[in-house]
């Protein structure tokens, strides 16, 4: 008994050099049939080597989109659940997506937090700060990628509806905004006044 414990604890802490090591020991059926039986049982298996045989990386970000979408406004309810929609983003990353659209889910997980915003009235700070946390990471990673230019125009709109919503995320969206992009933010406080 003390040793199939013992075995269920060195297999819970075994690290990816283990893993490959017991890998390696698999004959090639063997790991045919192991990786097969992950696709069936484990939805981001299945996801993954979906993505890995056919990689249409702009179906498999409609995919997500949809998902963001519905974290805000789902098709049944009224309950926004943001941990889905950055769930989803997270999700999109791991698979291997590029940096442009994974930059693009980003932006439009704000773009529809702050459409819901208007649509429904000020929200709680909880909300807005997951708001802002994940636009300063979409123009973070912009930035990294010298992708600025390509998202400047939705980047502003961004800022530009925050006008008049409570909790400082407006002023806070600007700064960060003013932050990446120097030259258009005198043109989103010309708007604003």
């Amino acid at each position: 008994m003390a040793n199939g414990r013992n075995d269920r604890k060195r297999l819970k802490n075994m690290g990816l050099t283990d893993l490959k090591k017991e890998l390696k020991k698999l004959d090639k059926d063997k790991l045919i049939d192991l990786v097969a039986d992950l696709y069936k049982k484990n939805k981001s298996v299945k996801e993954f080597f979906d993505f890995y045989v056919n990689p249409d990386e702009k179906e498999l970000f409609n995919k997500y989109r949809d998902k963001v979408f519905e974290a805000f406004y789902p098709r049944r309810g009224y309950n926004y659940k943001l941990k889905d929609g950055k769930q989803a983003i997270s999700d999109f990353k791991k698979l291997g997506s590029s940096s442009d659209l994974l930059a693009d889910l980003m932006l439009f997980y704000v773009e529809t937090g702050v459409n819901f915003t208007n649509d429904f009235g000020d929200i709680n700070e909880a909300f807005y700060s997951s708001m802002e946390t994940t636009y300063v990471a979409a123009l973070t990673l912009m930035r990294k990628e010298n992708l600025l230019d390509k998202f400047a125009d939705r980047a502003s709109k961004v800022v530009s509806e925050t006008n008049g919503i409570g909790w400082g995320f407006h002023d806070y969206l600007c700064e960060v905004h003013s932050d990446f992009y120097a030259d258009y933010s005198d043109d989103i406080k010309e708007t604003n006044m």
